[in-house]
Formats: structure tokens, sequence, C-alpha cells
């Protein structure tokens, strides 16, 4: 059995027609993946050195009324710059050793056994994307992608080549506010306005399960009303102004992170992203392996549009 070459041709085929599935189940399981992709699609670009996002932080000044032969300004405008990021990579591997190929003696046996081990790498990715998706970026010496901890925790540390602390970058900053005690609906009420313009506000809030549940003490049992699409997904949640609240276990402790999502994006590389390779077997070892890898990051393109609440107790 462990010479039967067709099995890598079997092994590599079922692989790559899970792979869908995978990718499904995957960015359906956690509140912050619903979030990065409910209503909005994960970008995918082709390549190039960085992955640059574009960002508006300032006003046309040639917009003005005029009246008749007035002379209409054509002065040159500022205010349009750019993010870049890195591209990270990302990669689970799928092994199948020439013991357990010769146990599960056949063509369904070995696609059961593959199947299973899908599942297993497949859990494994959720639970470790999640983690890192709430982090700052800076684990497995810097290797990991960018997260929450970075865009929004960190408001006052560069983020795609661009430093908040610089002379006239401070439109790019997050808001953050110190609870320093018991949630407060006043504190809540103050982020949330001040990451806000007009209509365009945030889109979720997370935070972790001691933080949600004592919001959900503060309101009145009639007004704990929840957001359906949201619960469909399979999150409990209630709303604060229109806006699912929910939890998260990879979120940090003592915080509430207001997120308006549409400045928040998952790129992906086009050609790599959650791409099998197919399953080959070493020389040196009586083993069969592939690889899922992606190419891709986190990115923001308005950082003050993003806000938290840190020290709750």
């Amino acid at each position: 059995m462990a010479g039967n070459d067709d099995f890598d041709q079997i092994l590599s085929t079922t692989l790559k027609n899970y792979i869908p599935k995978l990718t499904d189940n995957i960015f359906s399981a956690r509140p912050l993946f619903y979030a990065l992709t409910n209503g909005q699609t994960i970008r995918r670009i082709s390549g190039g050195a960085k992955i640059v996002v574009p960002i508006i932080y300032g006003t046309n000044s040639t917009a003005a009324s005029y009246s008749g032969s007035d002379t209409i300004s054509t002065t040159a405008q500022t205010g349009i710059s750019a993010a870049e990021y890195d591209w990270k990579q990302y990669a689970v591997t799928i092994t199948i050793n020439g013991i357990e190929e010769a146990k599960n003696n056949g063509e369904a046996e070995i696609i059961d056994l593959l199947e299973g081990k899908i599942m297993q790498a497949e859990e494994t990715v959720i639970e470790n994307m999640n983690t890192m998706f709430w982090a700052d970026g800076t684990g497995n010496s810097s290797k990991d992608w960018i997260g929450l901890d970075l865009i929004v925790g960190k408001p006052n540390t560069a983020l795609g080549g661009i430093d908040p602390t610089d002379s006239g970058n401070s439109w790019w900053a997050s808001t953050e506010t110190n609870e320093g005690g018991a949630l407060a609906l006043v504190t809540m009420a103050n982020v949330y306005n001040t990451v806000s313009v007009g209509n365009d506000q945030p889109t979720i809030l997370i935070g972790t399960q001691a933080v949600y549940e004592s919001y959900e003490a503060l309101l009145q049992p009639q007004l704990r009303y929840s957001d359906a699409n949201t619960a469909d997904a399979g999150f409990q949640n209630l709303l604060y102004k229109g806006a699912p609240v929910t939890f998260d276990g990879a979120a940090t402790t003592g915080e509430l992170m207001f997120l308006n999502t549409k400045y928040l994006r998952l790129v992906a590389h086009s050609d790599v992203w959650f791409k099998p390779t197919p399953f080959v077997r070493p020389t040196n070892q009586d083993a069969r392996y592939a690889q899922i890898l992606s190419y891709g990051n986190l990115t923001c393109s308005n950082r003050a549009r993003q806000g938290y609440m840190h020290g709750i107790t």
C-alpha cells in the first residue's frame, strides 16, 4: 500500500475538492471572521511588493458654490495617501504515514482518513487564525498577520507605514478609552459617537464573554434586542444603537472593540489562498505530505473609524 502511487492522485484530488467547504467553515466559525466577510468579499489581488490600500483623509478644497463667470479653483489637492502592508504567509500540513495508509486499506477508507485529518487541520486553523487576528502581528518573530491589537488597540503605533504620532498624521489613530471599572453605557456612547460620522458608524462590537454579560446586565429585559443575521450565523448577540454586540474567546480581557468593518479588509493573494499542494512522499520518510498555503494580510483603510474600551472590570 505504501508504494501505491495512485493514492497520491486520490489524496490530492480529494483535498482540492474539500477546500471550498474548508474555507466556508473557517470564515463562518468565529464572530470576527464573520464580521470581516459578512456583506463583503475578501479582496483578492494578484501580487505586488506590498499590499497597497488607498486612504482618503482630507477633503477637496475646490468644492464650492460659484456665480456666473467666477473662477473655479483648480488647486492641486492633497488628502489622499496609501497604507502599505507586507504580504504574510500561513500554512497547515496534512500528513498520512505509511502505517495509517496500510490500516485504512482501500480507496474509500483512505478518503475517510484524509477527511478526518482535514477536519483536524480546519479546527486548528480556525483557532490559531482567530487568535492571530486578535493580536498585534508580532507573534512568531513578527511572521504573524496583523491583528486588531495593532489596528485598534495600539492607536499610537505605526500601521501600514504611517506613523500617527508624526506631525499631521493624527487622522491615522483609533479611539482609546480606559473605562477603569465597571462597563458604563455613557462610556460606550462616547466611544461609539467619537468613531462615527453621520451614518458611517460601527458595524459590530466584540469583547470577551465577561464584557458581553456586563452589557447584558445593563439592559432592561424588554430591550434585549438582537441582530437576526448575526444570530442566524450562530452567534449570541445583543444590539447597541443598531450594531450587534457579541463575544469572542480570543478577545483581550477587559476590552470591547467598536469595529467599522467597512474599513477592515482581509486581503488574499488570488493565486495562493488556501491552495493545496499535491501530496508527495519524501525519499527518507514513510509518509505523504500536502500543505494548504495562504498569502495575505489583514488591512485597514480608516483607523479613525475604529475604537475600543479597555480596563473593564
